[in-house]
């Protein structure tokens, strides 16, 4: 169900009814090349340098994408060896082009049995995975109002649910990816574990059920491991304020009644200048907690940063211009990072220590658990300080981007480079 992107040179193609759909979508000029006696093949391409622009497009407009690429340099039988190597849907890109910087960008998966249900979701962006248990149809209405995901997976069997209108991209995959056996050993062989006790969803087979058929379509359409998918959360809806669509809409939580997000709640609130603190901030106001003692540690820490603006200053300078890291570490999990997000990882962790210091002089202790948390990863940072170069900044291939002198093998394996050139 993917349009597929054909590697040939310096494009990437897309042949018979893919070309119709992809020159419509896309505006491109359709062509066609023989492929036998008085046979012609239509085509429509892209140039592959371009290609992750045109990708997005055909994803805004509810395609999916399958990436073809050449996998070996040794011909089989005449031919080069492809395969798909990739596959872009809605809720499963991480390229920050295809993202917005303050948002979640969530796959979801419902299930459901009689009035019951399970909803899990995931952002391979960040690592966040989650499951639930819930006890009404109207309760996945109002968890999926508030995860707003950008692609929601239902068993083919499954008859549409109220909740699902605002969904852009839905996907259908067959009811036997939801079975409780092959969803359980789907996540008990991704964690390497016996029991999902840990995981607190053992005795819970429909948040079982979702959380398998997010994780199994996770591992198909980035065609082999998600490792940055390190652990599940089973959550309870109970500890938040139930809102629907529409009071959440009235609300104006996250956009005014005409759709612009400057004059929401989010829009009036958010002053974050990096993009984990929006995205935290946009959870908080579309998540309201119900628990008092949570609610009063959270308006502790407010209240710490509101009642020392020097300190608050000197936090906001040193936080401003920091990359997000949180999206960049997920990259480097999918193997699809570059040098240069090697490098701005390396420019935040060289911030935290600064961080740190400042934590430690907050007045009283409300801001105590955010200090012990924060780990300065001083192996990792001193490792990326010493071994990657400068140059990784623009530097988008693999030459060049380690500095001279980190690695000895290295630096022989690119003299004898040199000398035979």
């Amino acid at each position: 169900d993917a349009i597929l992107f054909f590697r040939l040179g310096d494009f990437y193609e897309t042949f018979d009814d893919d070309a119709h759909t992809a020159a419509k979508a896309l505006d491109l000029v359709l062509t066609s090349r023989p492929i036998g006696k008085n046979t012609r093949v239509p085509m429509a391409g892209v140039p592959h340098h371009a290609a992750e622009n045109y990708i997005a497009r055909l994803i805004t407009q509810g395609f999916k994408v399958a990436l073809c690429e050449q996998i070996g340099s040794t011909p089989v039988n005449g031919l080069m060896p492809r395969e798909v190597v990739r596959v872009f849907t809605a809720g499963t890109v991480i390229e920050p082009g295809m993202l917005d910087a303050g948002q979640h960008n969530y796959l979801a998966a419902i299930v459901v049995d009689g009035d019951q249900a399970g909803l899990a979701y995931a952002d391979i962006t960040t690592g966040d995975f989650a499951t639930t248990q819930l006890a009404s149809r109207r309760a996945i209405a109002e968890e999926l109002a508030r995860l707003a995901p950008a692609e929601l997976l239902l068993p083919d069997n499954l008859a549409d649910l109220t909740g699902l209108e605002q969904i852009k991209a839905l996907s259908r995959l067959p009811a036997w990816r939801f079975e409780l056996g092959n969803a359980r050993q789907t996540l008990l062989n991704h964690f390497g574990v016996q029991s999902l006790d840990s995981f607190g969803c053992e005795h819970k087979p429909l948040a079982t059920r979702a959380a398998g058929a997010v994780l199994y379509y996770l591992r198909e359409t980035q065609r082999g491991g998600v490792a940055q998918i390190q652990r599940l959360a089973t959550y309870q809806v109970d500890g938040y304020m139930a809102l629907d669509s529409a009071t959440r809409r009235n609300l104006e939580l996250t956009e005014s009644l005409t759709g612009a997000r400057a004059n929401s709640l989010l829009g009036v609130l958010n002053a974050t200048i990096t993009p984990m603190g929006a995205r935290l901030l946009r959870e908080q106001v579309t998540r309201p907690l119900l628990d008092l003692n949570r609610l009063n540690d959270r308006l502790d820490q407010v209240e710490a940063f509101h009642n020392d603006a020097l300190f608050r200053a000197d936090l906001r300078a040193t936080l401003k211009g920091l990359p997000d890291l949180e999206r960049l570490t997920n990259r480097v999990l999918s193997g699809r990072a570059i040098p240069r997000d090697l490098e701005q990882i390396g420019l935040v962790l060289a911030q935290v220590p600064a961080l740190a210091e400042l934590l430690a002089t907050a007045t009283g202790t409300a801001l105590d658990p955010l200090l012990a948390a924060l780990d300065p990863c001083s192996e990792a940072g001193g490792l990326i300080a010493s071994g990657i170069s400068e140059e990784a900044r623009t530097n988008f291939n693999n030459i060049g981007v380690i500095k001279p002198g980190f690695s000895a093998e290295l630096d022989g394996v690119m003299a004898a480079s040199a000398h035979a050139r």
